[in-house]
């Protein structure tokens, strides 16, 4: 039977999503978010759904003293063999006419937090020789887009951390995995709370959340490092990996006025 899987910014959206999928795999569950009533309501639901354990941990990742109870948690579980980062959001403008502070926030919860939670979680699952480790990172970690500078660098770190861990782990024969998951645009909260109109961009672009997750999974079964949910954002990838950098921008350009951002 599996074990517990944390989730970070398990209230909505992608994390609410991998909440459901997991319990549906019989996982018991240790939600972290900042709502604490949304989680408590996916709680019930997901107990009485699958009558599985589900834990609540309200906190704030960006934040020491949040940082520190999910961390000192992850120390305190021996039966922890997933941890999913997913906790994460974005900014609008350009990074020399933005708050100084909301791009650290974003640093914190997107490079520090993931880094002392992997860190906590990896030392118990390879002693114990079984678990893994998902960071949601973003198609954006192979670009960079004008208006969301932090974002794409903070996302390519997330990968880079991944494959340099996975490696390591690879190295000491350890069975425990890392992914980077790569999603494109997905239906969540995450674009409404940066007011984007998503009718500016073609709907063959979205993905569903349950399809992202989907994913995933199937892709930690097997082992992959670098997940990249649809085949139009296999495509960008792939392309990022070889256009040269003037069509690149040129993109990235034109991605950000079919946003509404300039």
């Amino acid at each position: 039977m599996p074990g517990l899987a944390l989730i970070t910014g398990a209230s909505s959206g992608l994390g609410a999503a991998f909440a459901k999928q997991l319990a549906a795999r019989g996982y018991n569950l240790l939600l972290v978010a900042r709502r604490g009533d949304r989680l408590e309501a996916l709680a019930k639901d997901l107990d009485w759904q699958h009558h599985v354990r589900v834990e609540t941990l309200a906190a704030d990742l960006t934040t020491a003293e949040g940082l520190a109870a999910v961390e000192q948690r992850i120390y305190a579980a021996e039966d922890l063999e997933l941890l999913v980062n997913n906790a994460g959001f974005g900014t609008m403008g350009k990074f020399f006419q933005s708050a100084i502070e909301v791009q650290e926030e974003m640093h914190r919860l997107h490079v520090m937090a993931p880094l002392r939670l992997t860190r906590a979680a990896l030392e118990g699952m390879v002693e114990r020789g079984r678990g893994g480790v998902i960071l949601v990172s973003s198609v954006a970690a192979f670009l960079a887009a004008p208006g969301s500078v932090s974002y794409c660098a903070t996302k390519r770190w997330m990968n880079a951390f991944a494959e340099g861990l996975s490696l390591e782990l690879a190295s000491s024969a350890s069975p425990v995995k890392m992914q980077a998951l790569c999603p494109g645009y997905t239906v969540t909260e995450f674009h409404d709370r940066l007011g984007y109109d998503r009718g500016r961009i073609p709907k063959f672009l979205w993905l569903e959340a349950d399809f992202v997750v989907a994913e995933s999974l199937k892709g930690f079964d097997r082992g992959r490092l670098i997940v990249v949910p649809g085949w139009i954002y296999k495509v960008v990838v792939a392309l990022s990996k070889v256009l040269p950098l003037g069509l690149l921008r040129k993109f990235s350009k034109r991605q950000q006025k079919a946003i509404g951002r300039d």
